[in-house]
């Protein structure tokens, strides 16, 4: 059985000439910057998701996110994990988004966009999908 995989990302920051560079050892190729850490860190999501989208076009499986050890967690939008998740279950259990689809009662169009990133699908709809594989999205809300 597949273990819970909570998509936060610990987040290396480092000062170079005034500006403060982010990058994410679990994921390579998400780099960003801002001009403080604050603006580092709010753009370290999306260059995050940019990242990982590309993983999820090339069908890789997504890097398990290695313990924080005193760094800063950069979470995923909701939306965007719970996408994230279903693709690496598809991953995990070989299947196709034809597959998937014929689980679904629907076409393989509909399975496509639910595990586009920059497609704005109904959580339901990926919730529904990842029941499907035997998995449950579990949402949890903190203080900001």
């Amino acid at each position: 059985m597949a273990q819970a995989m909570r998509l936060a990302y610990p987040a290396r920051l480092e000062t170079l000439e005034g500006t403060v560079l982010v990058s994410f050892p679990d994921v390579p190729e998400a780099l960003t910057e801002g001009a403080t850490r604050a603006e580092a860190l709010s753009e370290a999501a999306d260059c995050l998701v940019a990242a990982l989208g590309g993983y999820a076009n090339e069908r890789r499986a997504i890097p398990r996110p290695s313990p924080a050890r005193g760094r800063p967690l950069v979470e995923l939008p909701a939306l965007a994990a719970a996408k994230l998740a279903l693709h690496q279950a598809m991953i995990e259990q070989k299947l196709s988004n034809v597959a998937l689809a014929k689980r679904l009662g629907t076409v393989e169009g509909a399975v496509r966009r639910l595990v586009d990133l920059d497609h704005r699908s109904h959580i339901g709809q990926v919730e529904s999908a990842l029941e499907v594989l035997g998995r449950r999205l579990v949402v949890e809300v903190r203080a900001a």
